[in-house]
C-alpha cells in the first residue's frame, strides 16, 4: 500500500514530522474498539479484518483494498477474509457495496452497530 507520505511533494506540505520513532511507531497504529473485541458472536478472524479495514479507513479516509490484498497482508488466505467479511457483515459491524465486475468492494464500518433488519 503506498502512503500519501510517500510523495515528495506531500512531504513537503507536512505540518507534523516523526523523528525519532522507532519504525513500528512511525507506521502508526490501529485500535480495535472494544465491542468488536470483546465480543463472542464473532470469530478471532473476523476482528483481525475488522481491523485492517479500520486500518485503511485512518490511513486515507477512502480506500478500496481487495481481499487477496488483506489476506497477504495479515498473512491469511482468500477464503479467511471472505468468510470474515461476510461474518462482519452479517452481525453489523460492516455493510459491503459491491462496485462492478473487477472492481473492489467498498466497506461501510459502522460506529453504532446496526443489526440487520432494524433500523
Amino acid at each position: 500500500m503506498q502512503k500519501l507520505g510517500d510523495t515528495a511533494t506531500f512531504k513537503s506540505m507536512q505540518n507534523i514530522i516523526l523523528e525519532g520513532f522507532d519504525p513500528i511507531s512511525a507506521g502508526g497504529f490501529t485500535q480495535l474498539p472494544n465491542c468488536v473485541l470483546n465480543d463472542p458472536e464473532i470469530s478471532l478472524s473476523a476482528k483481525v479484518i475488522y481491523a485492517k479495514l479500520l486500518s485503511y479507513a485512518w490511513f486515507n479516509d477512502l480506500v478500496f483494498p481487495g481481499q487477496e490484498r488483506m489476506a497477504v497482508e495479515i498473512g491469511a488466505g482468500k477464503r479467511t477474509v471472505v468468510r470474515a467479511i461476510a461474518e462482519l457483515e452479517k452481525v453489523g459491524y460492516l455493510d459491503v457495496q459491491r462496485r462492478g465486475l473487477g472492481l473492489t468492494n467498498r466497506y461501510i464500518l459502522h460506529y453504532k452497530v446496526k443489526q440487520k433488519g432494524k433500523k
